[in-house]
C-alpha cells in the first residue's frame, strides 16, 4: 500500500515537473517534439538522392560519419509547399535505434509542459492517422501538436529510411 502511494506521488512530481518540447512550424501549423530527443538543429544543406525513395525521403547526409536519412515532414504531413532555401531547417533527431533529420519551416521555442496541459487528440475520421499524435497542448493561445515521433520514425513507410540508409553507404 504505502509503495502505491509513493509510485502516485512520484508519477504525480513527475507530471507537476512538466517536460520540455522543441516547437517548430511546419507552414501555418506548429508541432512539438521531446526536447531530450533533439541532437541539433543546422540549415538545410546538400544532400545525396536516393532512387525510388518517397517525395518525402529527401536523401542522405554524411554528418560527422554517420549517414543520416533527411524526412520533409512538410511533405509527409501534406502541409504547405515544400521549397528548400538559406531558411529551411533541419532538426537532427537521435532516436532509439537511429539518427534521422526532419526538414521543417522553423523552429520557435523550448517549452515546458505539464502532463495537465496535455490533452488528448480528438478522434478523427478513419481517413485521418493520428496514431502520431501524442495529444495537443496551448501555449500562449498557440494549438501545439505533439508529435510521437519514436512512433512516427519506427513506422513501416519509415523503413524506407534504413533501406534508404542502407543503399548509400
Amino acid at each position: 500500500m504505502t509503495e502505491q502511494v509513493a509510485d502516485s506521488q512520484d508519477s504525480d512530481f513527475g507530471r507537476l515537473l512538466g517536460q520540455e518540447y522543441l516547437t517548430f512550424s511546419l507552414g501555418e501549423e506548429h508541432y512539438a517534439v521531446d526536447i531530450l530527443k533533439v541532437q541539433e538543429i543546422r540549415g538545410y544543406g546538400a544532400v545525396t538522392k536516393i532512387a525510388n525513395a518517397p517525395a518525402f525521403i529527401k536523401g542522405v547526409i554524411n554528418l560527422r560519419g554517420v549517414i543520416v536519412p533527411i524526412i520533409d515532414l512538410r511533405i509527409k504531413f501534406n502541409v504547405g509547399e515544400a521549397h528548400y532555401d538559406e531558411f529551411t531547417i533541419v532538426i537532427v533527431l537521435h532516436l532509439s535505434n537511429r539518427v534521422v533529420g526532419i526538414v521543417v519551416d522553423g523552429v520557435s521555442d523550448v517549452v515546458s509542459l505539464g502532463g495537465d496541459q496535455i490533452k488528448n487528440p480528438p478522434d478523427f475520421s478513419a481517413n485521418f492517422d493520428s496514431e502520431y499524435i501524442l495529444g495537443l497542448a496551448t501555449v500562449d493561445e498557440q494549438m501545439l501538436i505533439i508529435v510521437d515521433i519514436e512512433k512516427l520514425m519506427s513506422s513501416e513507410e519509415m523503413a524506407l529510411v534504413d533501406k534508404s540508409r542502407m543503399q548509400a553507404v
